[in-house]
């Protein structure tokens, strides 16, 4: 183990305990982080193993600087739209991430976004804030109720089943859409049913987002997928902000063309599209999606226990194909 070298990109919560000697040296580099591209490349050098980060693009430049030991690469995260996967295992490279763990936190924060957008919570605590004069009357900034409403789900996977389970405990009818339709088991657990993507949109009282980030689902939300919803209808996006148009949905969002949306993750992260900030019906958080201490330390914990398996000579444990 002496001669291997583990780099880790980022700041990890403290309450896993640090890697020992079997991960041959390791490296945290000194804040601030993220880290830069030049850095990023410096710090990697002669790297056995990287723990990265979302914020971390872990491509064939990467992989060359870090030199022909890298042997794995261990994302903290369920999505790996910043890894050039091919690149890295065309190199002999093993990529991978920390599913499961984490769905259960996002599947809260997508139900807090929609309660908070659906009830007003936002616009109601920067009233209260602001100290504006208010009164109780039965008309007060009405909202909408949940229960018959129609959820749809965009990627029935661990995150989208676990929201499905919540939504209907809330007494929301399910549909959903994926690249794959859902084994029928799954359908009947999640009560869910598939729709296409264009019947979903006009369906859809809710349109949550749980599909990963490929070129496919690129701005999968833009003007014309706006323009199809409901105008009482509601987005949800907690996966990966370039699924949605940001430019299109403040449009959409100014013009009343839906009622509203609630927003964990951003195009430019991160920047935020300026016209959104200045949209009442939007609610907005800095993605918190797996933002819990549990949930955290379970994905550096994950992460970890991969680059140990993969440095001992055994299988990882969520390796990608």
């Amino acid at each position: 183990m002496k001669d291997m070298r583990t780099v880790i990109t980022g700041q990890l919560p403290a309450s896993p305990p640090p890697p020992s000697g079997e991960f041959g040296e390791v490296r945290i580099p000194a804040p601030p982080t993220p880290l830069s591209r030049e850095r990023l490349l410096e710090e990697v050098r002669g790297a056995t193993a990287i723990v990265s980060t979302l914020n971390d693009r872990i491509d064939a430049e990467v992989a060359d600087a870090a030199g022909s030991g890298l042997r794995v690469v261990a994302n903290v995260a369920v999505g790996y739209d910043n890894i050039d996967v091919s690149a890295l295992q065309d190199r002999g490279v093993i990529v991978t991430t920390t599913p499961g763990v984490l769905t259960d936190a996002t599947a809260d924060l997508t139900m807090g976004l929609l309660l908070s957008v659906t009830r007003r919570l936002g616009e109601g605590e920067r009233l209260l804030r602001s100290r504006a004069p208010w009164t109780f009357e039965l008309g007060f900034m009405l909202g909408t109720g949940l229960q018959g409403k129609t959820l749809g789900i965009v990627g029935l996977g661990q995150i989208g089943r676990a929201v499905a389970h919540r939504a209907r405990a809330f007494g929301m009818n399910i549909v959903y859409t994926s690249r794959r339709r859902a084994p029928e088991q799954v359908e009947e657990t999640c009560d869910a049913v598939h729709l296409s993507f264009e019947e979903l949109l006009r369906t859809a009282d809710v349109v949550s987002l749980h599909c990963p980030l490929i070129p496919q689902t690129r701005h999968l939300i833009d003007a014309q997928s706006l323009a199809n919803m409901k105008p009482t209808a509601y987005l949800v996006n907690t996966t990966r902000g370039p699924v949605v148009d940001e430019a299109a949905l403040a449009e959409a969002l100014s013009a009343g063309q839906i009622a509203g949306a609630g927003l964990d993750v951003f195009e430019h992260e991160p920047e935020v599209e300026p016209r959104l900030l200045g949209c009442d019906n939007l609610v907005l958080s800095p993605h918190l999606g797996s933002a819990t201490k549990e949930t955290r330390n379970a994905m550096t914990q994950l992460a970890f226990d991969n680059v140990r398996a993969v440095l001992r000579g055994d299988d990882p444990l969520t390796a990608l194909p």
